[in-house]
């Protein structure tokens, strides 16, 4: 099995940013992280990323907010579409 794109998508998010969205399947689990799928999640405010959700070869699954990073616990590609827009939801709640 090769690698395989699942979604790769850019969002618009009002007038000053956007979100973007990337996730693969790999096809074997990404090192440090214990499962298949390779992914980045983005915010970004006036170019500046405000709220990420990621996954590196060897540092496992973290979401850095706002500059403080910690980390998170992948349990499937949809569980982490929903978080990743609850966390956008309350990032905005906060700085709009």
């Amino acid at each position: 099995m090769k690698a395989e794109l699942l979604f790769k998508d850019r969002i618009l998010q009002g007038a000053k940013g956007f979100a973007e969205l990337v996730l693969w399947h790999l096809p074997t689990a990404v090192p440090g992280s214990g499962h298949s799928f390779k992914y980045r999640l983005a915010l970004v405010i006036n170019g500046v990323c405000v709220l990420r959700y990621e996954n590196e070869s060897g540092k496992a699954d973290y979401k850095p907010i706002s500059g403080i990073e910690t980390a998170y616990t992948f349990e499937s590609p949809r569980q982490l579409l929903m978080d990743f827009w609850h966390d956008v939801d309350m990032w905005r709640s906060q700085h709009e």
